[in-house]
């Protein structure tokens, strides 16, 4: 469980820094440059990612059951993960109509993705990484909100439908293929 932890506090401890001292980090990327900023951050997170993915592999073995959520919930966390993934694909396509109104589709993403899985597991290895994500998104999507409040939002310029089309369909293919194959060797446990 300890090793979980210390991914976490690493993974969403870098993520935060813009969260909690913007100014510090401003200050390190003007006096070490972006390129060295970006790639100390991103040597951090991937060494929290890997302990996060290590410690879950080793703390759910053993982890106490917490409460055996009822099988529909297991149902309603399949459908929840649909959401998540298209939300996901939104992220990383161009704009249609949608992004600009979902403004931070990554952190909707992270936030179904954390509540579908709590809905769907009950031991407390589950539940630190779950809620911690959970908690993460939410702090970071309020903090968002007051910079854009205090800075002015950043505009995302609306495109064609089509590309909500294609966003949709390229999330539910990435979806189809975690539930067929993806989620159980990535992850080790089949999802239905």
């Amino acid at each position: 469980m300890l090793v979980l932890i210390l991914g976490l506090v690493i993974f969403l401890g870098i993520h935060s820094v813009q969260i909690v001292a913007p100014q510090w980090r401003r200050a390190k990327m003007a006096e070490w440059g972006e390129g060295k900023w970006k790639g100390l951050y991103s040597l951090a997170a991937a060494v929290g990612l890997v302990l996060i993915v290590w410690g879950f592999g080793m703390a759910r073995q053993t982890a106490p059951i917490l409460y055996e959520p009822p099988v529909w919930m297991k149902h309603i966390t399949l459908l929840l993960m649909a959401f998540s993934f298209i939300f996901l694909a939104m992220f990383e396509m161009p704009a249609g109509k949608l992004k600009p109104k979902i403004r931070h589709p990554m952190l909707v993403a992270i936030k179904i993705w954390a509540f579908a899985h709590l809905l769907a597991n009950g031991d407390l290895a589950s539940l630190i990484l779950f809620l911690s994500f959970l908690a993460w998104a939410v702090w970071d999507r309020i903090s968002v909100k007051r910079r854009e409040r205090a800075e002015g939002a950043e505009v995302i310029a609306s495109g064609p439908v089509i590309n909500d089309v294609l966003t949709v369909a390229v999330g539910l293919v990435v979806y189809a293929l975690f539930v067929w194959k993806l989620h159980e060797w990535l992850i080790g446990i089949p999802p239905v």
